[in-house]
């Protein structure tokens, strides 16, 4: 039988990665590596790297594949659509690479930025495979700390306050209004600056991208105060870098 292992790998530095996700890698024989194109060549450095750094006299190989892209041309109610094809194309590619890379008998892991369990589908995809009937594997899930906490720990701020929920949504979620019943939602996935649609609301805001990394960039403040520094800031960071990966929470002010 064999073994594949979803390894969070915490949001962005290799210091974050526990101690389980170190033994973990310690266990693989195969490195699933899916390449993104040249303007995200920094995750995948960034992935050698840890694999590098953790793995001590432990022979491993290293099996890449093409990883799909997303159609960006999809209206908001075809956006689900978009989302199931991607994933379909992904769950052909990490069958083939269970099939042909990985041995019976051998452990194979995919590493995950952040953390398995929150806005990544690879949990999904393999289970999917699974309820498909391919049987040939079993797979473990290893947590990581996720953006939204590494955002928290740069800002030096609670996620929760005291007695009162929090949200985690994407940029959808927010269009139509603050969500009702929580004082506190955080916001992944945002690329059209939704944020903006709150400017009203008295709200503070705290957000940041590539957080956890050299390139980390952070603003907080009164929304109405500095969304348009955050507009303009994350606009020149992705000319940039030619990507983005962002986070912000938002928190109704003490009246």
């Amino acid at each position: 039988m064999k073994r594949v292992l979803i390894i969070g790998i915490g949001a962005g530095n290799p210091d974050y990665l526990t101690v389980q996700a170190i033994d973990a890698l310690n266990r693989a024989d195969v490195f699933f590596v899916m390449d993104k194109g040249v303007a995200k060549e920094k995750l995948i450095a960034l992935r050698r790297h840890i694999i590098e750094r953790f793995v001590k006299d432990r022979d491993y190989r290293i099996a890449e594949a093409t990883s799909p892209e997303r159609r960006r041309d999809e209206s908001d109610a075809d956006y689900r659509s978009a989302v199931d094809e991607l994933n379909r194309d992904k769950q052909a590619i990490f069958e083939r690479l269970i099939d042909d890379a990985l041995n019976d008998g051998e452990v194979g892991a995919f590493l995950v930025w952040g953390d398995p369990s929150l806005y990544d589908s690879t949990i999904r995809i393999l289970d999917a495979i699974r309820a498909e009937g391919n049987d040939t594997f079993t797979f473990d899930v290893i947590p990581g700390i996720s953006s939204v906490q590494a955002l928290a720990a740069q800002h030096r701020i609670p996620l929760n306050q005291i007695g009162r929920s929090i949200e985690i949504t994407n940029g959808r979620g927010i269009v139509d209004g603050f969500p009702e019943g929580v004082d506190t939602v955080v916001v992944m996935l945002d690329s059209k600056h939704s944020y903006k649609h709150l400017a009203h609301e008295d709200l503070d805001i705290f957000w940041g991208a590539y957080v956890g990394t050299p390139d980390e960039i952070l603003i907080s403040g009164r929304l109405c105060d500095v969304m348009d520094e955050i507009e303009r800031v994350r606009d020149e960071a992705r000319r940039t870098h030619g990507w983005i990966m962002d986070t912000y929470l938002l928190r109704r002010r003490a009246s």
